[in-house]
């Protein structure tokens, strides 16, 4: 299959090199000054099993008429708008489309424009783009989960294109499941740590444990609302990671916004409070944090919204 990846971040770079080593078609579609550093100084990916350079293909828009027969889309939500303009001439009627995403807003956008191509993706990876431009991946953890969002089952090209060595592939006939509760995971983390403004051990030395099982409560609320309760054990790793005494995880919402990147709060935490009300579910913790970031946002910038898909 050709193979165009949309990013080359710490996911795109990271999967697209394990794709690449593997003797896969790959082509990156970036902005242009990324193009044009990895087209002069190749890719450099750093993970636990060595350290490499890799040349390769990268573009910074696709000619017309220009079909892939898969596209992966491995950006966060704020760019999610600009890289499907860019992406849409490599998208004819055969194409796959992958998007990495947490949330459900992008893949409703997605099947609204390409019905029956969209395929469900996750992925786990512990990793970060340098201030070099390389792709550093600090853990083994390298796994992808995808699934048929139809009643048809995945093609076998798709399967053996993404079965490489380094990456843990999963194909699952519950892919929604799945994205709901990582949903509910994520927003319940970036609730509490945005509207509380610290890590696990800082709130939970306040006092925070019952706002903690609040959000948590809220958000599993909506998914069960939605037709996809979490399971017991999503559930149990929930609580296991936020309200472990001395813990200093933090959501990467939250740590983007500390860090004044651009980030997907609306995608995640207001898409979810903005179905919680069609659903008729009270999400009074996660809706306060959801008005806290949109202020915090305009403080910073003078106004608007914080991403680019806004609800």
């Amino acid at each position: 299959m050709r193979v165009l990846i949309a990013g080359a971040g710490a996911t795109g770079g990271a999967f697209g090199s394990r794709l690449q080593e593997a003797g896969k078609d790959v082509t990156y579609l970036v902005r242009p000054g990324r193009q044009q550093l990895l087209q002069r100084d190749g890719l450099r990916f750093l993970a636990p099993d060595g350290e490499r350079t890799n040349a390769v293909t990268a573009i910074s828009s696709v000619p017309e008429g220009d079909h892939y027969d898969l596209v992966v889309i491995a950006v966060k939500a704020p760019a999610l708008k600009s890289i499907l303009d860019n992406a849409g001439p490599a998208i004819g009627n055969k194409t796959l489309i992958l998007p990495f995403l947490n949330g459900f807003d992008h893949i409703d956008l997605l099947e609204d424009a390409y019905p029956g191509q969209v395929i469900g993706g996750l992925v786990k990876i512990v990793a970060m783009v340098d201030d070099a431009g390389a792709i550093r991946q600090m853990a083994p953890l390298s796994t992808m989960t995808i699934g048929s969002l139809t009643p048809d089952p995945l093609p076998d090209s798709l399967v053996e294109t993404l079965d490489v060595p380094g990456i843990d592939l999963t194909v699952t006939n519950t892919i929604k499941q799945q994205l709901w509760e990582k949903w509910a995971f994520i927003s319940a983390a970036g609730a509490i740590t945005c509207l509380l403004r610290n890590n696990v051990a800082a709130i939970l030395e306040a006092g925070g444990r019952s706002q903690i099982l609040q959000a948590i409560a809220e958000t599993e609320s909506v998914a069960a609302a939605a037709g996809y309760p979490v399971s017991e054990s999503g559930h149990q790793q929930s609580l296991d990671i936020l309200t472990a005494p001395g813990s200093a995880f933090t959501s990467s919402v939250y740590r983007d916004l500390q860090s004044g990147q651009a980030v997907e709060a609306e995608h995640l935490l207001g898409s979810l409070s903005a179905r919680a009300r069609t659903l008729n579910v009270d999400t009074p913790f996660l809706d306060l944090a959801v008005t806290q970031v949109r202020a915090h946002h305009i403080n910073h910038t003078g106004g608007g919204i914080f991403d680019s898909a806004s609800a």
